[in-house]
């Protein structure tokens, strides 16, 4: 059976496949629909926009869909970027949003962290919502290649001496918020065929 993820993140796609490797589901990406372009993700939180992505991508597909719009948050900066993780810089990259991070927390001793992720399943019978948190510090230079967005900054707590991008696919699906919060998905997928 297919199911749809609202993204057109090549990375999240992967961990996410990998995630339901296991189930009989296929999970497709927006590269299926390179038609519908960029999805909206206008409110204030990371929930509404996940229901937002997945709302619009069912009404279109009419296939069970999961969108989930995560980021990061910073006890020193007010909890912030948060919802505004991946446009916190006007250029929207990588490298800006890291090297801002840096600047933002320089001479600050506190530098917990934690990942955030809402995720959003919508079908014919409605839509349901859950979440996952991975708490750790920001280190003080990038370190490690792996990973996507604030990986070569955040060390997660389960996962001692290295940072996000330093650890395999494997081990992020097993403590990542992403993991924690798609770890819902197989009873939401089952409350759905018992529904």
């Amino acid at each position: 059976m297919r199911i749809i993820l609202a993204t057109h993140n090549s990375h999240k796609l992967v961990e996410v496949q990998a995630m339901l490797a296991s189930t009989q589901w296929e999970v497709v990406g927006l590269d299926q629909y390179p038609e519908l372009g960029e999805i909206p993700e206008d409110h204030d939180t990371m929930e509404a926009n996940a229901i937002q992505k997945a709302e619009t991508l069912f009404k279109y597909t009419g296939l069970p869909t999961v969108a989930d719009d995560s980021g990061i948050e910073i006890r020193a900066l007010g909890w912030a970027p948060g919802v505004y993780s991946k446009r916190w810089t006007p250029e929207e990259t990588d490298e800006a949003n890291n090297a801002k991070l840096l600047v933002e927390l320089e001479g600050k001793s506190d530098r917990m962290a934690q990942y955030r992720c809402a995720i959003a399943f919508v079908t014919e019978k409605g839509t349901s919502t859950a979440e996952g948190i991975c708490t750790g510090t920001i280190g003080h230079t990038l370190t490690g290649t792996g990973g996507f967005g604030y990986d070569p900054l955040f060390w997660p707590t389960d996962v001692p001496g290295r940072t996000m991008a330093q650890i395999s696919l494997e081990e992020k699906n097993k403590i990542s918020h992403r993991a924690a919060a798609f770890a819902h998905l197989p009873a939401m997928l089952e409350r759905y065929f018992k529904e």
